[in-house]
Formats: C-alpha cells, structure tokens, sequence
C-alpha cells in the first residue's frame, strides 16, 4: 500500500515508537523519521546537554519546529511514518499537526516502560524529566498525559512484541487511510 499521509506514532519514552517506526516504514514502503533524531541532528548536541543549557522550554518550541520541519518533508514525499518525541502531545500547535495525519498511540505499561528505560544507557537521548526513581517519573508522566496520547490517537496499539505492534499498525492505517 502507497501511503499518502504522514503516520505518527506517539507514547511516552520507551514505548517502542522508534523500532516500530522503521519497521512500519519498511512495510508500507515510505521513509522514517524520529523527531528526537532530527532534532539532536539540528542542534548538534543530544537532548539532556540541550535541556541543561537551554531550559525545557526553548527544547519544546524546538520540538514544534522539528515537528514542523519532518511533517512537511514526509508530506512532501507522499507519507511518511513519524516517530514522536514523548512530550510532542504537550502543545496544541504539535496535537494540530498530528490531526493532520494518521496518529497511533503504542500504549505501554508502566512496568514495561520503567524495565526498558532503566536498560536504556542512553540517558542523553532520554534525560529524566523529574530526577525521580524511572518507575515513578514513568507512573506520573503518564498519569499527566494518558489523556493527551489518547485524544490524539486515531488508533490505540495495546502492549505486544514488536511484530505483533507492526500488524496492528498495519491493519490500523489500511482501515483509516
């Protein structure tokens, strides 16, 4: 199948939007991008050196413009698949570019989420948000935007191994394409 709409995948860190991604991408046939990539890519630093320097606030407005940038190009190519950054479903202007494709939720236990970020040794890519033990930072960051992920989402994909995940996203934008 021929995308022609941006696909983006949303979740808080850890979820799998990254693995998923690419396999979807391969699937359908279209290209990937990761917004935390490409924003790393554009600053020239990982994201906790950026935030450390910068404040959450100035990465955030850099987050929109990533988002921004990557929908466009993905649109110009036809579709794309679009790993989200956690936090992107924190700002209207984001949530609105979201609306204009096809967004699915990876919903992921807490429990889940806390074991992979915990093996995760990449702590510049996924710096904390609070500084608290990884369980409850996971339990209370998705506390606050469980409900943002699933106003967003087109499609809830429920916890499954990666190829389970690329099934049900297929089948998700088959049905709402």
């Amino acid at each position: 199948m021929k995308q022609t709409k941006n696909i983006f995948l949303i979740g808080p860190r850890g979820c799998g939007k990254t693995s998923v991604g690419i396999a979807l991408a391969r699937r359908l046939g279209c290209g990937f991008s990761d917004t935390d990539h490409a924003l790393v890519e554009a600053v020239g630093k990982e994201i906790a050196d950026y935030v450390a320097e910068q404040g959450w606030e100035a990465f955030r407005d850099r987050e929109t413009q990533t988002l921004e940038r990557v929908a466009a190009a993905g649109a110009d190519a036809g579709g794309w698949v679009i790993g989200c950054g956690g936090g992107i479903i924190l700002r209207p202007r984001n949530r609105d570019i979201l609306a204009t494709g096809i967004t699915l939720y990876l919903r992921t236990s807490v429990q889940t989420l806390a074991d992979r970020l915990a093996r995760d040794l990449n702590e510049a890519q996924r710096p904390s948000l609070t500084g608290r033990p990884v369980v409850d930072e996971v339990r209370d960051v998705l506390a606050e935007r469980a409900e943002l992920y699933e106003g967003c989402a087109d499609a809830i994909l429920p916890e499954a191994d990666l190829d389970a995940l690329v099934e049900l996203a297929v089948a998700q934008v088959h049905r709402l394409s």
